[in-house]
């Protein structure tokens, strides 16, 4: 590979979790020889804090402004949780390097270390998530909880659990381990409580045709792409943003990926699910990740999506 005569400007969002994988993606690239500088961008969404993600406008919240940035010449790779990413993107700009992905489940913290299960907190316990998703799934999983709204970073969101805001909260087991928290945590079930699309994910971001690109494509992993974008196309194919209840999990092996998605009502009482394998050597993987999208959405996912958006927003 050339080498990279100047330095690359990566751009980054502020709080700790996201600080530290730009710096995963930056020891990578420094591992290859090239060289990159620093700059942080405040978003959206960490400027709201005090509102629920589904109540702020437009997607998007934690990366429209480093697309500005990107767009005008100042940033020349951006790092990002892949989650986080919306599905219409720029046409200038490309994912260009999708990291080996780390856990995609979701893990519980309690304040009382001697909750094992989800089924041992006490009846009417308060769970904290800004997720539409874990919300339904934990209200399908116990009805009785009482499910409050939860912002901030990690640390913000630990400290107030364990200040008594919460008995228990909900957090993605790969953003944990990233900042080398060893906290005593439940593991909830993938089967019952299936992840966000591209949960766990990192991904960098360049603009296309750029030297950029050409050097992070390195640090792509391509069974970690091929999970993430069979999850991208179905979540793509349903719509609906961060206000719509859904759950997207592949997982390849071999020559086919088992893909569990998931379309819920706001109380979780009402869901739409499919259970599928994908071949990966016969066909085209998107086509078949986009079929059972829309079988998802004709299986009544479509009534769900529009009910969801009537309550939270448009679509």
């Amino acid at each position: 590979m050339p080498v990279l005569s100047e330095k690359l400007i990566v751009g980054s969002r502020g709080s700790p979790l996201a600080l530290r994988q730009t710096e995963i993606v930056r020891e990578r690239l420094l591992s290859l020889g090239i060289e990159t500088e620093r700059t942080l961008v405040k978003t959206s969404g960490d400027v709201f804090l005090d509102k629920p993600l589904h109540q702020l406008t437009g997607f998007g919240v934690f990366v429209a402004e480093i697309d500005e940035r990107m767009l005008s010449g100042e940033i020349d790779l951006a790092v990002h949780s892949m989650k986080d990413l919306p599905t219409k993107r720029p046409e200038e700009l490309i994912i260009s390097a999708i990291l080996k992905r780390d856990s995609p489940y979701d893990i519980m913290l309690c304040r009382d270390g001697s909750v094992k299960s989800l089924e041992e907190l006490k009846e009417g316990a308060t769970v904290g998530t800004s997720s539409m998703r874990r919300t339904a799934q934990l209200r399908r999983a116990r009805p009785d909880l009482q499910i409050i709204n939860l912002r901030g970073n990690l640390q913000t969101r630990i400290r107030k659990l364990f200040e008594g805001d919460y008995d228990a909260i909900v957090l993605a087991k790969a953003g944990l381990e990233r900042m080398g928290q060893e906290l005593d945590y439940v593991p909830l079930d993938g089967e019952r409580f299936v992840p966000s699309a591209n949960q766990g994910t990192i991904i960098v971001v360049a603009r296309k045709g750029s030297k950029a690109e050409f050097h992070s494509r390195s640090l792509d992993d391509a069974h970690s792409r091929v999970e993430t974008m069979i999850e991208r196309k179905i979540l793509e194919t349903v719509g609906g943003g961060c206000v719509v209840p859904m759950a997207v999990h592949a997982s390849a092996k071999n020559d086919q990926a088992r893909v569990i998605a998931e379309v819920l009502s706001l109380d979780g009482k009402r869901f739409v699910r499919l259970d599928e394998n994908i071949s990966l050597q016969e066909g085209d993987p998107l086509s078949r990740a986009e079929d059972m999208g829309r079988r998802l959405m004709m299986m009544g996912g479509r009534e769900l999506v529009d009910e969801a958006v009537k309550v939270f927003g448009t679509r």
